[in-house]
């Protein structure tokens, strides 16, 4: 029993220095598994080391296994700040006391982007009827881009999303999904426009083998958050940081700027969750 007590202890003193391990100087930032997780690093390193350099703190990254993870990460104060997706966003904000702040205006895209339903050309389909009895890939339950939206697009068209398609996948990746339509795999993905443009860039995947047969109305971009109880001072800080940040390179694209935003920017895909009847909280 003693050794038992013993080892409780050193776990709480552990807790503890994890607890102030920012406050002597670490900056644990959350990023979202869009992709292969060595390429998230490697796409965001840049902006990893414009943070290092205008707050003067050890950067930490963290990149779940899923997008729930970067959620519970927050929620349990292992992250003060995070990049989700607008729909990980509204999750996080419904059971963690979050708020976004800034989003990227990029070279590609401007501070919103699109969901797009891509398949095969050589699989015969052209619209979303011809989906019917059809295997899909969706990228992530918490996906907003590869899930979200292109459900209630689905939904607003007519068709029942649960009992359209033969068979129906998570892949776990925007990448992933484009490589599944590419090699076969399922007749048809949602992913986010800008992330199809990135596999086209890459070479996974190739535009002359794809088409697109559905795209959302402009969605929210995904917005980098942070606790609300972190200091006021270091809050400030941060958003200043990313204030500053210029034509910063990220993956096969770069951020020209940063826009701030709020919480409210994303009501637009509350009223989405909505129409799916999601309870968030309970999804998380």
């Amino acid at each position: 029993m003693k050794s038992i007590h013993t080892l409780f202890a050193t776990l709480l003193a552990l807790n503890c220095c994890i607890g102030t391990a920012r406050a002597a100087g670490v900056l644990n930032v959350g990023l979202v598994p869009s992709e292969d997780p060595r390429l998230v690093v490697n796409d965001n390193q840049p902006l990893l080391d414009a943070l290092h350099n205008s707050l003067q703190l050890e950067i930490k990254p963290f990149v779940a296994t899923d997008y729930n993870g970067v959620i519970e990460a927050l929620r349990s104060k292992k992250l003060d700040i995070a990049l989700l997706g607008p729909f990980s966003y509204v999750l996080a904000a419904s059971v963690a006391d979050v708020e976004a702040f800034a989003l990227p205006d990029t070279e590609k895209q401007g501070p919103s982007y699109r969901a797009v339903i891509i398949a095969r050309k050589d699989h015969n389909i052209g619209s979303l009827k011809d989906l019917a009895g059809k295997t899909f890939a969706f990228v992530d339950p918490s996906s907003t881009s590869g899930h979200l939206f292109p459900k209630a697009g689905l939904i607003r068209a007519g068709y029942d999303p649960d009992h359209f398609f033969a068979r129906v996948i998570f892949s776990g990746g925007h990448d992933a999904s484009v490589i599944a339509v590419q090699n076969g795999k399922v007749d048809a993905a949602a992913v986010a426009n800008a992330l199809l443009d990135a596999a086209f860039a890459r070479g996974i995947a190739k535009r002359e083998d794809i088409v697109v047969v559905w795209t959302s109305d402009p969605i929210p971009g995904a917005p980098f958050a942070y606790r609300r109880d972190l200091p006021e001072d270091l809050k400030a800080r941060i958003r200043a940081a990313f204030a500053q940040m210029r034509n910063l390179p990220w993956g096969a694209s770069s951020i020209k700027r940063w826009e701030p935003t709020n919480d409210a920017a994303y009501d637009v895909v509350r009223d989405t969750a909505k129409l799916l009847n999601l309870d968030l909280k309970r999804l998380k």
